[in-house]
């Protein structure tokens, strides 16, 4: 058993259209929550990959990445059971593209559009504080561009050449 301690990687979509943005409902352990569409990185994939994936599930939209807003580590104690786990995610913003005629993900209740006042006054709603954390760095324009991330062919399951 390896005794490495390792965060779980989440990315999350933040995206903006005629100010308001995208959000979802979800059900979690403690009742509905509002997320930005998010969730982990899967094996063999890239970070722009796995947001554009996890954007098409939990709201049956395209979407194509053109900034990293930021990182963020946090750290999550559920109130009912006491377990802890620690999140390293990478909130991206973007374009949204064709919605498709699909099911959301399981758990998914339903796509939503908030306004800024909208977000921070349900902030008690929240998955996690990452949620309201990223919209006002997004709101404050911070910016990355995607050439700072490299995914090395390995890690897609690629040989090394």
């Amino acid at each position: 058993m390896s005794t490495i301690w390792k965060p779980a990687v989440t990315v999350a979509a933040i995206i903006e259209r005629d100010q308001q943005f995208l959000m979802i409902e979800e059900e979690t352990a403690e009742g509905p929550r509002i997320n930005q569409p998010a969730g982990h990185l899967d094996p063999d994939e890239s970070l722009q990959q796995a947001v554009i994936r996890e954007t098409l599930e939990e709201t049956a939209h395209d979407c194509t990445p053109t900034a990293l807003v930021g990182t963020y580590l946090s750290r999550y104690v559920s109130p009912k059971t006491g377990a802890a786990a620690t999140y390293l995610r990478f909130a991206f913003t973007g374009e949204l593209g064709q919605q498709h005629q699909r099911a959301l993900d399981r758990g998914i209740l339903r796509t939503l559009w908030m306004t800024r006042a909208e977000l921070q006054a349900s902030q008690e709603r929240h998955r996690s504080p990452l949620v309201w954390q990223c919209v006002q760095d997004y709101l404050q324009g911070q910016r990355a561009p995607l050439s700072l991330l490299h995914t090395h062919p390995s890690a897609l399951g690629l040989n090394d050449e």
